[in-house]
């Protein structure tokens, strides 16, 4: 990868970012998870809850996620968003955070997550009733949202003669970063036999194609450019952001090969960045299965659309490899506690302070998170730089 020099008008700053307690946390609640994240994360800021004009918050756990949050935490935010789109929510929120920020409207966003979907045994659980437009997927079989990635890995496959061991490139590679992350979950080395060998979850995705499932939280706290040059780090600036999303079920997507909603979503934040993929030096892009990294990565604009499984292939994303993807070890192997996107923004605004000790991309000045939520429905994009 190419080396860009200096952020494009920077309005808008990442000063803090922490996560929680990770992997199986029965003792805590949610509540707990995404008040340990958000102290923390302030913390590093410098800042003080007092300070939080504004709070987003996406998740199932309650009717309304940032008044509950909000009234644990002891807030009175003038300024709440709790925008849900699935796992690209957190990329989101820092769209519409630089966007109030902009306007005026606020100064000071705490962007927060968390879920106990590993304690509570919630994941997977069958609905006792479907609702609306799930009346036409769920009851006939269809386990969401496994099923609905497999069928676009099978359509990849079909068209563009995707294999398995291009898919299983993706989790080795992953694990070889997490094996450099204290805080991951799964740090055992794999190799592409072993994630064929590994059991069928649905055809054609095995067992360690597919995310973990644990417990956590994160926060990301988000500021003006004013504000964020007096903050106790060193500011992570947004130079670009963009969001879209095209279908909620499976059989309402446009293409089941193509990441529409990614397409438009990078192109929006790399137009608004002035930058181009090649430029970009570390990429964290959301890894609920292995084909959902190397359909964001065609759509994206890393490489054409049909050879996501050719430019995965030789390890190339691996520790040492010409392009660093992943580099917490994500969420096949370091943590996924349902609506991963949080982390995303953590391990870049990390990556760019030069904190990730052996995990660290030398030189790192340009990051990209990426998330997508839903059945490949939702996509947004974060492009990060520093000074």
């Amino acid at each position: 990868m190419s080396k860009a020099s200096a952020p494009r008008s920077p309005r808008a700053a990442i000063v803090g970012v922490a996560e929680s307690d990770l992997g199986y946390t029965p003792n805590k609640t949610v509540l707990q998870l995404q008040a340990q994240a958000a102290r923390s994360a302030l913390e590093e800021a410098g800042l003080s809850f007092d300070e939080v004009d504004a709070l987003f918050c996406a998740g199932n756990w309650s009717w309304s996620p940032t008044l509950t949050l909000a009234e644990y935490l002891g807030l009175r935010p003038r300024y709440s968003d709790s925008t849900n789109i699935g796992g690209s929510s957190f990329e989101a929120h820092i769209e519409h955070a630089v966007a109030a920020i902009e306007a005026g409207l606020i100064e000071v966003a705490l962007i927060v997550y968390g879920s106990t979907q590993r304690s509570d045994r919630s994941r997977g659980r069958i609905s006792p009733a479907y609702r609306l437009t799930e009346q036409f997927e769920g009851p006939f079989g269809l386990p969401t949202p496994v099923g609905a990635y497999a069928l676009a890995a099978m359509r990849h496959m079909h068209q563009f003669g995707t294999t398995s061991e291009q898919l299983a490139e993706v989790a080795v590679a992953t694990r070889k970063w997490a094996m450099l992350n204290e805080k991951a979950m799964m740090r055992d080395p794999i190799t592409i036999e072993d994630v064929l060998a590994s059991r069928w979850i649905a055809e054609p995705l095995h067992l360690l194609d597919c995310c973990l499932v644990t417990d956590g939280g994160g926060a990301v706290v988000l500021t003006s450019a004013e504000r964020a040059r007096q903050t106790r780090k060193p500011p992570v600036w947004v130079l670009g952001h963009g969001e879209a999303h095209t279908h909620a079920t499976i059989a309402n997507m446009p293409d089941l090969a193509v990441h529409q909603a990614a397409i438009a979503s990078g192109q929006t934040a790399f137009g608004m960045a002035g930058l181009r993929p090649e430029e970009i030096d570390v990429v964290e892009i959301y890894d609920s299965f292995t084909i959902t990294v190397i359909m964001t990565l065609e759509a994206l604009g890393f490489c054409p659309l049909g050879e996501g499984g050719a430019f995965v292939s030789g390890q190339r994303t691996a520790p040492g490899g010409p392009f660093p993807m992943n580099t917490n070890g994500g969420g096949l192997s370091y943590c996924h506690p349902g609506m991963y996107g949080i982390f995303l923004l953590i391990e870049a605004t990390r990556q760019l302070r030069g904190e990730c000790g052996p995990r660290q991309v030398p030189g790192a000045r340009l990051a990209l998170a990426h998330g997508t939520g839903g059945v490949l429905s939702s996509a947004a994009t974060v492009l990060l730089g520093k000074d």
